[in-house]
Formats: C-alpha cells, sequence, structure tokens
C-alpha cells in the first residue's frame, strides 16, 4: 500500500509541476514576444505599444521606457508561475530521487555512494550552482552577455560532465535541469522581482525608479527564456535511456543545451523580425550531431543463444521488478507497465529489453540487480539473432 501511495503523490506532483511550469514558461515566451513586438509610440513616455487580437477581443498594449506617471489602482505581477514551479519540481525530485535514491540516483558502477551522501551531493550542487551563477553576473563580466554566456557554458560543460561521473544517468539528467530551473526560479524570486517592488516604492515615494532594476530584470529574463528549451528536455530525456544511459551522455546534456538555446534565439531574433537561417540549422545541426555521437555501434554476433539462457538472466535480473506483482521493495507496478514475467511478454518487449540493457546500459537502474557484460552480449546475440522464444 506504501508504494501504491508513493506513486499517487508522484503522479499529482508530476501533473501540478507540468501545469505550472506551463503557466511559467508560456508567460516567459508571451513576455518576450511581447517585447520583440512593440512597435514606436507618439509617447515620449512609452517604450513602445502594440495592438492585438485573441479570443474574439482587440487588446492594446503599451511598455513605459521606465515607469508610469503614476502607478494604476491594481498591478498585476508575475511571481507565483515561477516559484510553484521550482516547488513542485523540486518536491518530485524529493519523492522520486531522493526517497528511491539507491533506485534513481545511486550508480554504484559511477560511484558507491551513501543515500545520505547523494541527497547531500544532489542539494549542494544546487546550491553552489546558484552561488556561482549570482557571483558571475554580479560581478563586472555580467554586463558583457556575450563572454558572460560563454562561461556559462563553460561552467554548465563541466558540471554536466561532473554530474555524470558522481551519479546514475538519470539522476545526472535531472539535477542538471534541476540546477537550470533553481538559477531561473532565483532570478525571479531573488533579482526581478525585488527589482520591480524598488520600482514601485520609489514611485510611491515620488521618485524615479533606477534603471538599473529594469536593466537587470530584463537580462535575468533573457536567461530564463535561454535555459527554458535545456530544462525542458532534462525532464523529458528521463525517459530515453539512450540519452542518459550512454557513457557520453555528459556531451548530451551539452549539445541539447547549446541546441536548445540556439533554437530559443532564432525564435527571439524572428520576433524581432530578422533571423537568420544559419542559427535555426546551427540548433539543428547540434540536435544532429548528438544522436550521432549515441547512435547504437553494431556489433558481429558471437553466436547462436537459445531463449532458456535468456530467461535466465531476466528471470535472475530484471523480474523483481517487471512482473504484474514487482517484489522489488517500493515497485508498486512494473516501470512503463514492461512485464517480462512470460515467454511472450519477453519476446514482445525484445526491442526495449535490448534498448535498456545492451545499447543504453540504463537497466537495471544503477545495475541494483548485478547484471554482468556477458549476461549483456548474451541478451545482444539473442536480440541479434532474431529474439526467438523457441
Amino acid at each position: 500500500m506504501e508504494a501504491y501511495l508513493l506513486e499517487w503523490v508522484n503522479l499529482l506532483l508530476r501533473w501540478a509541476h507540468v501545469i505550472v511550469g506551463i503557466a511559467w514558461i508560456g508567460a516567459s515566451f508571451y513576455f518576450i514576444w511581447l517585447d520583440n513586438h512593440l512597435e514606436s509610440s507618439r509617447d515620449p513616455a512609452l517604450a513602445g505599444e502594440l495592438w492585438a487580437i485573441h479570443g474574439g477581443g482587440f487588446y492594446r498594449v503599451e511598455k513605459f521606457s521606465l515607469a508610469p506617471r503614476e502607478l494604476p489602482r491594481v498591478l498585476h505581477w508575475f511571481k507565483w508561475e515561477a516559484y510553484w514551479t521550482w516547488i513542485t519540481g523540486f518536491a518530485l525530485l524529493a519523492v522520486m530521487y531522493y526517497a528511491n535514491a539507491e533506485l534513481y540516483l545511486i550508480d554504484a558502477q559511477v560511484m558507491a555512494l551513501s543515500t545520505p551522501a547523494a541527497i547531500g551531493i544532489g542539494v549542494g550542487s544546487l546550491i553552489v550552482s546558484l552561488v556561482v551563477y549570482e557571483a558571475l553576473c554580479r560581478s563586472p563580466l555580467g554586463r558583457n552577455d556575450a563572454l558572460l554566456s560563454l562561461i556559462l557554458l563553460i561552467i554548465l560543460a563541466l558540471t554536466a560532465w561532473g554530474l555524470t561521473k558522481v551519479f546514475s544517468g538519470r539522476g545526472a539528467f535531472i539535477h542538471y535541469g534541476a540546477i537550470l530551473g533553481t538559477l531561473m526560479a532565483t532570478n525571479v524570486a531573488y533579482v526581478i522581482i525585488p527589482g520591480q517592488r524598488r520600482m514601485v516604492e520609489a514611485m510611491s515615494q515620488g521618485r524615479e525608479p533606477d534603471a538599473r532594476d529594469a536593466l537587470v530584470g530584463k537580462q535575468r529574463s533573457v536567461h530564463n527564456t535561454y535555459f527554458t528549451l535545456p530544462v525542458v528536455f532534462t525532464m523529458i530525456a528521463g525517459h530515453h535511456a539512450m540519452s542518459f544511459g550512454h557513457r557520453w551522455a555528459w556531451l548530451v546534456l551539452v549539445g541539447m543545451t547549446v541546441a536548445g538555446a540556439l533554437v530559443r534565439v532564432w525564435f527571439v531574433m524572428r520576433h524581432k523580425g530578422s533571423a537568420p537561417l544559419w542559427v535555426l540549422f546551427a540548433g539543428i545541426a547540434f540536435v544532429a550531431g548528438t544522436a550521432f555521437l549515441i547512435r547504437p555501434i553494431e556489433e558481429k554476433a558471437e553466436g547462436p543463444v537459445t531463449f532458456e539462457e535468456v530467461k535466465r538472466v531476466i528471470d535472475a535480473r530484471c523480474v523483481s521488478c517487471h512482473a504484474d506483482k514487482p517484489s522489488f521493495q517500493g515497485i508498486a507496478e512494473a516501470p512503463k507497465g514492461a512485464k517480462l514475467d512470460s515467454p511472450e511478454r519477453i519476446r514482445a518487449q525484445a526491442l526495449l529489453i535490448h534498448q535498456q540493457t545492451v545499447a543504453s546500459r540504463a537497466m537495471p537502474p544503477g545495475n541494483l540487480s548485478g547484471m554482468t557484460d556477458e549476461e549483456r552480449s548474451l541478451l545482444d546475440r539473442w536480440y541479434r539473432g532474431g529474439a526467438t522464444v523457441k
């Protein structure tokens, strides 16, 4: 019953995380689009204005160069979408990866960690990354966007490499995404919103708002929009072992981070009316290069394998989780519905077995059941020989 209840907690948290994440990303993308579509106005106090039609109505949006002459009675803030996205995301991280660290976070073949040590490193990576990011943004480098972006990319690459040397592939991917998500949420909570509060306070006291708050807020908003696609990739990549299970998994993170940022750059430039195709093609090229890097390498089969041999391996290494009634503690239902407790089911899941145990080596998670290289080779030869059950 406990495992069943945890599954529901996991599902509801994931649902909530996706809902609030859509709200945050949607608002972020909309305001970036809005900024890049503003047209000049006759009013010198305005940075621009925009007419739009949606949902059967016309809208007129105005953006002030710094602030209006007086504060409106009602002022809408955009913050809770970001806060709840991080809160639900961290809760999901704790429920899935920290409460089941031995299953999803720790891989003894990568580094033998205790559960407290793994959790400590995971949380510590979020804190250290935030400190480094803030120090860079608040330093003189923060005034040079191009140089700052290059240094951030190098640091992210080193972070990706380091995470894959400590955690399982899946654990490394989710913590890389959690780091970016934490930077995004703290940009809102500790830079953008406080700056906006200072601007409102200055106006309420009859003072001119500090233009620096507006500039820094805009810079962090731009950072957030370029972090978004890489974060979303890490969220969904955990369902595709070909990415996190490869020995070059850290390069997959780097390649897809660059790809996501370039694609987002192209869309932002397109909003402004000038988007060179080479930017989009460069993003697509990074995706293609990543796919080529982790492509499966065909190896010559060494000889025939009987199904009895295959079933013995699967019974010993896989069926504790992948069965009608899993016996592995904490698993209430077979992951992804993949059940391997009969010859017919094994044959039906032959491709998945090969992808997970041979091509990516992602299963068993953390190699908890101790599958050997010889057993993986046996499964490989069985699959390449036609995956028969006779």
